[in-house]
């Protein structure tokens, strides 16, 4: 079938092009009999305005680009549903992509969002220093990092990672391990490093009581964790943490795989803290414990700084919120140790 387009709907409704496009724009201003003529009109032909080209016309899309590190992170699902249900609520898209922690990809996404002149960019960004996110804002597509502080430039919606930290370390600490490994990814990424920031700060305030470990996988995956549980495992046992603290869930739960298939204990022989508090941590074989983020509330804030950014620009003035994370103490650190 041919494509229908709006002249041939106001032939056939019998009223001009321009009624035609207050009904659907704007139909409050026009009769409620005409209304139905054109609505009429519109099911018969079987038209179906071209949204793509409406907005481009008025310059943007009502579409938001989120563009994630790794869309197989059961947080980032959280936070987008979080977006998504602000957005539903303004007529307005999430496009998700995913950036796998590769900054030429993150950086070919920005590339297409900005030529599909998206509404504004929600982005969780691979490295810490990123120009090009500036350079974007000041081309006129805002920009609003999430899960990550911004310098004053742009909004943010983050949590206080370095707290974070230091409640799972001070936690620790307080059941008695007096050698805890931080397991992490690249320290390019400005949440690990704060993450490994506040765990070192709760260590050192033992006054050399403590000793803390570090070891990093390219990637905070499960498969990271795992591959750092295997060199764990591998150690002698007077040489092993007795308890670790991952930087998200998925490499705590890689962890636990590799615990479990070395035959070691949780808590017993090592304890597991985690950060993020996806859902599955609590639903793991050891109900891990983890360090809670708000994860659907950084979505939600993160769209509502950016629609209030493209709505009111004159007025509009860059914010940089901060939630506070919370610790969720389940078996695999319960145990408390002897000192």
């Amino acid at each position: 079938m041919a494509t229908r387009n709006i002249k041939e709907v106001a032939q056939l409704a019998r009223v001009s092009v321009g009624t035609v496009s207050n009904v659907l724009n704007r139909p409050e201003i026009v009769s409620p009999a005409t209304r139905e003529r054109v609505f009429d009109a519109i099911k018969k032909l079987g038209f179906v305005r071209n949204e793509v080209a409406r907005h481009l016309r008025v310059g943007r899309s009502r579409t938001v680009g989120l563009v994630v590190l790794d869309v197989a992170n059961p947080f980032f699902v959280d936070v987008a549903q979080g977006a998504e249900s602000v957005a539903d609520d303004h007529d307005t898209m999430v496009v998700l992509c995913n950036s796998a922690g590769d900054p030429g990809r993150e950086r070919r996404h920005l590339d297409q969002l900005e030529q599909q002149r998206v509404m504004g960019i929600l982005i969780t960004p691979v490295e810490a220093e990123n120009p090009w996110l500036e350079e974007l804002a000041a081309r006129g597509t805002p920009v609003v990092l999430v899960d990550s502080p911004a310098t004053g430039l742009q909004c943010s919606v983050a949590v206080d990672d370095r707290l974070g930290g230091q409640l799972a370390g001070a936690h620790l600490v307080e059941r008695g391990h007096r050698r805890v490994m931080f397991a992490g990814g690249p320290m390019s990424v400005k949440q690990v490093a704060d993450r490994h920031a506040g765990v070192e700060a709760a260590v050192a305030a033992t006054d050399g009581a403590v000793e803390l470990l570090t070891r990093t996988a390219p990637a905070l995956t499960v498969a990271g964790g795992r591959a750092i549980g295997e060199q764990v495992a591998g150690l002698p046992p007077g040489e092993r943490p007795t308890a670790v603290f991952c930087a998200n869930d998925m490499m705590a739960l890689g962890f636990l795989q590799a615990m479990a298939a070395h035959g070691l204990r949780v808590p017993e022989d090592l304890a597991i803290i985690g950060y993020d508090d996806i859902d599955f941590a609590a639903a793991a074989a050891v109900p891990l414990s983890s360090v809670r983020q708000p994860r659907e509330l950084l979505g939600r804030t993160a769209i509502d700084l950016l629609l209030e950014e493209v709505s009111e620009p004159e007025q509009h003035r860059h914010r940089q919120v901060i939630f506070q994370p919370d610790l969720v103490v389940r078996e695999s650190s319960a145990l408390r140790r002897a000192p």
